[in-house]
């Protein structure tokens, strides 16, 4: 992670599981089959050759995960970066670490994308994160997807799958939950409800959910006694889908989401260079309340007709996503007042608002034939259109609040982009008998990128400048497969992918733009039922190659974005599922990932061989869920999980400002009661030991580029809810 305060003009601008069987055991089928749709079309889980987890919307639920830091630790290769609060997250896989603020793992909601493709909207530092209430399942989909998902997927792919609504079936359920976070001033709270209606039976179906969690804090200020519990935040969100089954052949799904969230500051500590927390050890220097704010509006319309042996298929999607956030640059600009002014004016207090705004639409057609037989395809065609916003300011105050005149603004950047891509793509399995089949597929694509880098302001020049770019990208796959038997596969697979570059600051001597960066990935798993189902393996070996790395440069004084040079990163991952006897499952997660750059890369300070960012060399979980007749209409369910991530560094190696994290080894428990079919009492607890790991370490800079202090997002302390839940 780098310094938080640093205005795009100097940094993202180049100038500014759980095991699948386990954590799905509750929407699986009863034979523990688990559909997925990581091929654009329905599979079962262990017939797929990609390295993939499942993690349930449900049982995300009862073990009291609602964001993506709860449940990363238990999918094997996953690793999220967080300012302690959702939606300010930066998501790696297998190692492949952004070392700007786009993304290199790709979300997906059902059938689009979501988040920029361009880098100056910081896609990949304000990850999207659903509350989990109307989501059926998340796939993670590990290695580069670039063959069917296209840009910005070169570490693997994030889907989130919403709950469909059914033609037939009428349900209802709703919640009530409340929690205590250690530390924390006051309790938290949630409350969610969801319905699905069939208005015509057979042909018109609605689903429709409303959530809204209230997240109490636990971080105070050393600076501000008025900012006590500041890291609060509350998140609403709801969603609409209506299904229509036309005829046999015919259907049409409309989808729309809405979801906020408003979080009064970070959860982040600080501590002295030394590593000796700062104030009661739960608390941050910051002066001013560092708020976030992000609202996210998602339309989709899915086509899908049946034209006997062929399905054609076209999804249509416009989204609007808006996010501010608040920084205290203090430590970093305000110590500059009296360099600027010659002593004059002492140093002061800098607040720095960061606005992007993202309007995105996007359009897939595709042809697919019917699953199975000897020859399968798939075909089609994509298109997305983004405008996206970035405008930064930096205001200049005295230690008693007022404004300082001369230095107001400190600066003021405004950074507005396009980015529109053109692509083509097709996949196709060839099956040689019973025990062999080759899948491959290949996508063409073109981007095409403008941008005006608008900026004033006392330590910024003027100045109001086009830029533009444009480039073609390539990528392909190819998964030979072998099965032993019905139920147990061998599968290689090598496959690209790219992250799209883009215009570059206009400095004199730097680049007009800098290029898309690329992976090849090199895979060999195997996939297995064994002993009659009551064992499940899914484990996979991998090389990736990554070229030309995106970074930041600076050039003479002002820094842009760059091509930086290799990086490789290799491993073993996997899942193991035992269900000895009926109701209970043993999962174990683990992955070993050793990601380096694999030559010398001066403009991050990179040596070769230096390991990268953001990235446990071992991560692990194991779990245990039992479920059991009590007696009469009641049942019982109880799980304990435990999860584990070694050191991880804030920048390469070599870096002389790069800072380690703290493991940590979190206990988890979950229980539930549940009277008949209808009514459930539920409570968990996480991080049960109240382990004092880390998610981040991060080495924070003044203006003049020296270390000031450390900012540590911790894992979130011991965390005990109690929740009832009703359905019919």
């Amino acid at each position: 992670m780098t310094n938080r305060a640093t205005l795009l003009i100097t940094v993202a601008a180049g100038a500014l599981l759980l095991p699948s069987a386990a954590f799905a055991q509750d929407t699986a089928p009863s034979d523990n089959e688990i559909v997925v749709t990581a091929q654009k079309r329905e599979q079962n889980l262990q017939d797929v050759p990609v390295s993939i987890s499942v993690v349930s919307g449900e049982a995300m639920q009862e073990q009291g995960a609602a964001s993506l830091t709860d449940y990363a630790g238990y999918v094997p290769g996953l690793q999220v970066t967080t300012t302690g609060t959702p939606g300010q997250t930066t998501i790696t896989l297998r190692g492949v670490a952004p070392l700007t603020a786009s993304q290199t793992v790709g979300i997906y909601l059902d059938d689009a994308p979501v988040g920029s493709s361009a880098i100056y909207n910081r896609a990949g530092q304000f990850s999207l994160d659903l509350l989990p209430y109307d989501i059926e399942r998340i796939e993670v989909l590990r290695g580069p997807q670039g063959t069917l998902y296209g840009a910005s997927s070169i570490g693997g792919l994030l889907k989130y799958v919403t709950v469909a609504p059914s033609t037939s079936k009428f349900s209802v359920k709703g919640g009530v939950e409340g929690f205590g976070i250690n530390g924390a001033g006051e309790l938290g709270w949630a409350a969610q409800t969801m319905f699905n209606a069939p208005l015509v039976e057979g042909k018109l179906g609605m689903t429709g959910s409303f959530a809204w969690r209230k997240t109490p804090g636990f971080v105070n200020s050393v600076n501000n006694a008025g900012l006590r519990d500041q890291n609060s935040y509350e998140q609403v969100g709801g969603r609409v889908a209506l299904l229509w089954q036309a005829t046999e052949r015919f259907s049409a799904r409309l989808t729309a989401i809405y979801q906020d969230l408003d979080s009064d500051g970070n959860g982040i500590y600080a501590s002295d260079l030394t590593g000796k927390r700062l104030g009661d050890g739960s608390s941050y220097n910051n002066y001013v309340a560092e708020a976030f704010k992000t609202e996210l509006q998602y339309y989709a319309a899915t086509l899908d007709y049946d034209f006997g042996g062929v399905t054609a298929t076209s999804v249509t999607t416009h989204s609007t996503t808006h996010a501010t956030q608040l920084q205290d640059a203090t430590y970093a600009f305000g110590v500059l007042f009296p360099l600027l002014t010659g002593g004059a004016i002492a140093p002061g207090i800098t607040p720095f608002e960061i606005k992007l705004g993202l309007r995105k639409w996007t359009q897939e057609v595709r042809l697919a034939s019917a699953s199975g037989g000897s020859f399968e395809w798939l075909v089609g065609g994509f298109y997305t259109d983004e405008k996206t916003s970035n405008s930064q300011l930096v205001r200049s105050y005295d230690m008693a609040g007022n404004v300082i005149a001369p230095l107001d603004p400190l600066a003021t950047v405004g950074l507005p982009a396009t980015y529109k891509e053109y692509a083509v793509f097709g996949n196709a399995t060839l099956r040689f008998g019973k025990r062999f089949e080759v899948t491959g597929g290949v996508r063409w694509a073109r981007n095409e990128q403008t941008f005006r880098q608008i900026s004033q302001g006392a330590i910024v020049p003027t100045a109001d400048d086009p830029g533009e770019s444009s480039e073609d990208v390539v990528t392909w796959s190819v998964s030979p497969q072998f099965h032993l038997n019905d139920d147990a596969m061998l599968y290689g697979r090598v496959a690209t992918g790219y992250r799209p570059g883009g215009p570059n600051v206009i400095v004199p001597n730097v680049p007009p733009s800098v290029n898309s960066d690329t992976l090849t990935n090199y895979e060999v798993g195997f996939k297995a039922d064994l002993a009659g189902r009551a064992v499940s393996i899914d484990i996979a070996a991998f090389y990736m190659d990554w070229d030309d790395i995106q970074v930041t440069r600076a050039f003479g004084g002002v820094s842009g974005q760059a091509n930086g040079g290799k990086a490789r990163s290799q491993g073993v991952e996997g899942t193991l599922s035992f269900r000895p006897i009926q109701g209970l499952t043993i999962g174990l997660t683990g992955s070993y990932t050793d990601a380096k750059l694999s030559e010398d890369v001066p403009e991050i300070s990179g040596a070769d061989g230096d390991r990268l960012p953001g990235v446990p060399k071992f991560s692990g979980s194991a779990r245990l869920d039992y479920h059991a007749p009590l007696g009469g209409d009641l049942s019982g369910d109880f799980g304990i999980g435990v999860r584990h991530a070694s050191s991880r560094l804030s920048l390469v190696e070599s870096d002389p400002l790069a800072a380690r994290a703290a493991p940590y080894t979190s206990v988890d428990l979950n229980a539930a009661l549940n009277i008949g079919e209808h009514w459930k009492l539920r409570g968990y607890v996480r991080n049960l030991l109240d382990d004092d790991g880390e998610l981040s370490r991060t080495t924070m800079t003044d203006g003049l580029n020296q270390p000031s202090f450390l900012a540590i997002t911790p894992l979130q302390p011991r965390t005990i809810g109690l929740a009832f839940d009703l359905s019919f």
